[in-house]
């Protein structure tokens, strides 16, 4: 059973658009990825995104910020690094913990998905005509935030890093 919450109706109107963006950005992604390399889950694809962004990862740490039991986090794991997506390491300081890394090649599948994914939403965007896109853009940046993500320029900004 779901709860809602009572909102004013213009806040409930954003809800409602809200949640039928995030429907057509889930089939974007599942598209952008399924052009490339059909066996890899979203889940799976949402792993090597937050490695990405954070570089390399316990797995623990990992289960955390995937909302995840640790064993599930082994099993993706486990199926990522025999797709030679993501690699295990051990460090010196601590070799209780498996630390997780991506390889060149899923490195190169995220890129790759998220080129597709920003031509995706391009296309999209120039088919709209905006009075103020930059109010649009930091009004769905605040969201970001809020929900605790990077906004697209410090994703970018670790990426590099990592």
């Amino acid at each position: 059973m779901t709860t809602q919450t009572t909102l004013p109706a213009g806040e409930d109107e954003v809800v409602g658009a809200l949640l039928a963006l995030s429907r057509v950005f889930v089939g974007v992604a599942a598209r952008s990825l399924a052009e490339l390399d059909e066996d890899v889950t979203l889940a799976q694809f949402r792993t090597l995104v937050v490695l990405g962004a954070r570089g390399p990862q316990r797995i623990v740490d990992l289960a955390q910020e995937l909302s995840v039991t640790s064993s599930t986090a082994t099993r993706m794991c486990n199926r990522l690094v025999r797709k030679d997506l993501v690699a295990r390491e051990e460090r010196a300081e601590d070799r209780r913990a498996a630390w997780i890394t991506l390889t060149p090649t899923g490195r190169g599948l995220v890129s790759d998905v998220l080129d597709r994914r920003r031509k995706a939403i391009a296309t999209l965007v120039a088919d709209l005509t905006m009075t103020r896109p930059l109010a649009f853009a930091a009004v769905v940046n605040a969201l970001v935030e809020a929900a605790g993500e990077p906004t697209e320029a410090e994703w970018r900004r670790r990426w590099q890093e990592n």
